[in-house]
């Protein structure tokens, strides 16, 4: 099997857990539009888009130093793993208890409804849980166990689903009588109806902590310990990635922090803030498609790059991969962006969210050149100039913070999407120039480009051309869909058995 293939292939068995599994998670979009009203929809928007940040900082670059490690001739894997483990169960311990102690003042500091402090006591110990599991996935994709690590990811969502159904759906119908009056009994002895959206939040932490029982193995063979010299080198590769993380986090989330702080009030006419953050955040994971792939992408990539580095023909390899990648996400972008009304009536169930779906090619687009950027950033992890990363990160907060104050008051969450859309090509642009000058790699940028301008317009012709509605626009969304595919096979295709 050649190169390309078996990333393919590793790909493929990842997707089971990142994109089949998180699909189910992204159906679960159609459950909250459903049930929860945009305001209520908007604090679970908010609380997950501070999660993001907090993510980065209990796990500080650890994974990818992991991997950069045990990569490195003479590494003793085993005594790496133990350190590495250390680390994150001090740093976990702490940053948990922290977040606990301060989950008043915190959710205060947030403006959000009183009343939830609850709230942040249950994420401070999911970012824990998840926290001390991060590295026995990465021990899992180093040895190429990629089935187990897809079974244990699958189960966790499938967990996490399958109890917020319960909750969410199933207690709350069963006690208005709607059907299985047999199990009333059931659900008045574990349901609360005040907590409300909290459910969300529990069934996350009963599924993090499910994951670390699946785990057992994995930490049971980890050995404590605390030499402060050889983490030093550990520590020192990391920080540059725990910065960039924090600054993609800032062009990633920052727009759902900053829309409800600084739309102006009455901006949507008969809606609150923190509704417009609800129907933003709802349309946003209409996005996520695109971002699913990139994650099952990365998952399989990021090893098999460390892997690949030593190779001659290393250069060659890492464009191909590029160019197959952005073909594939430049396909997925026009599928979804050209029928994103016939996706949005099977997942946002309350018309208060359908004004928003202006927003989802351009947040497509955006995800599209994130997956170009992580392709481009191979160069600097691989030479160990972690610093770019950093400074490119940094580069493209700054933006996303300028374009998010300039442009919220005058577009509302179309600034955020634009801002979005922005950065992630900045970033991406000012990659590939430096990674020119360090690592040259023959990526085809001009062909790339040529086939994401054909993409826009095909999206741009979709939306534009009036059609009336009905099956005859659903019929030529479709053939629009399948002819750009077409189009990309007749004139790639003949290069496939190539790879």
């Amino acid at each position: 099997m050649s190169i390309a293939k078996r990333l393919a292939s590793q790909t493929a068995v990842y997707g089971i857990s990142s994109i089949l599994g998180r699909v189910l998670t992204f159906l679960l979009v159609r459950v909250y539009t459903g049930r929860f009203a945009a305001a209520e929809y908007g604090i679970v928007t908010g609380l997950y888009a501070y999660v993001s940040f907090l993510n980065v900082l209990f796990t500080y670059g650890m994974e990818t130093t992991y991997f950069r490690f045990a990569n490195r001739p003479g590494t003793d894997r085993r005594e790496l793993y133990d350190r590495v483990m250390t680390l994150l169960l001090i740093s976990s311990v702490l940053l948990t208890a922290g977040l606990a102690l301060l989950a008043r003042p915190l959710m205060s500091l947030l403006s959000l409804p009183p009343g939830h402090e609850q709230y942040a006591v249950w994420i401070a110990i999911i970012l824990g849980l998840d926290a001390l599991a991060a590295i026995p996935f990465a021990r899992l994709r180093l040895e190429n166990k990629a089935r187990k690590f897809a079974g244990i990811r699958l189960a966790n969502i499938l967990l996490n689903v399958g109890l917020n159904l319960f909750f969410i759906v199933l207690c709350p119908d069963v006690l208005a009588g709607k059907y299985l009056a047999e199990l009333r009994p059931l659900a008045e002895s574990v349901y609360n109806p005040t907590v409300g959206v909290g459910y969300v939040f529990l069934s996350n932490l009963a599924a993090s902590a499910f994951t670390l029982v699946l785990l057992g193995r994995e930490l049971l063979d980890f050995r404590f310990r605390l030499k402060l010299e050889p983490l030093r080198p550990l520590l020192q590769y990391a920080y540059p990635i725990m910065l960039m993380g924090l600054a993609g986090m800032v062009n990633e989330m920052l727009d759902r922090i900053l829309l409800p702080m600084w739309l102006p009030k009455n901006f949507y006419p008969g809606q609150s803030n923190l509704a417009a953050v609800g129907i933003y955040g709802a349309c946003y994971k209409l996005s996520i498609l695109m971002s699913l792939v990139i994650q099952a992408f990365k998952y399989a990539a990021e090893p098999f790059f460390f892997a690949q580095s030593t190779e001659q023909n290393s250069p060659r390899t890492f464009a191909l991969v590029l160019k197959w990648f952005t073909l594939c996400c430049a396909m997925l972008f026009v599928g979804v962006s050209v029928n994103v009304d016939l996706v949005a009536k099977v997942f946002l169930q309350r018309p208060e969210y359908l004004q928003g779906l202006s927003v989802v090619p351009v947040l497509l687009l955006a995800n599209l050149f994130l997956g170009v950027y992580w392709n481009l950033s191979v160069w600097f992890k691989l030479t160990d100039k972690t610093y770019y990363g950093t400074y490119l990160g940094a580069a493209g907060a700054v933006l996303t913070i300028v374009l998010n104050l300039v442009l919220i008051p005058l577009l509302g969450y179309m600034g955020s999407a634009i801002a979005t859309l922005a950065c992630y090509f900045t970033m991406a642009a000012l990659c590939w120039w430096l990674g020119e000058r360090h690592f040259p790699v023959p990526y085809p940028i001009a062909r790339l480009l040529t086939w994401l301008a054909v993409a826009v317009g095909v999206v741009a012709l979709s939306w534009w051309l009036p059609v009336a509605d009905g099956w005859s626009r659903y019929g030529f969304h479709a053939l629009l869909t399948l002819g750009f595919i077409g189009l990309v096979a007749a004139v790639e295709g003949r290069r496939l058995r190539a790879i």
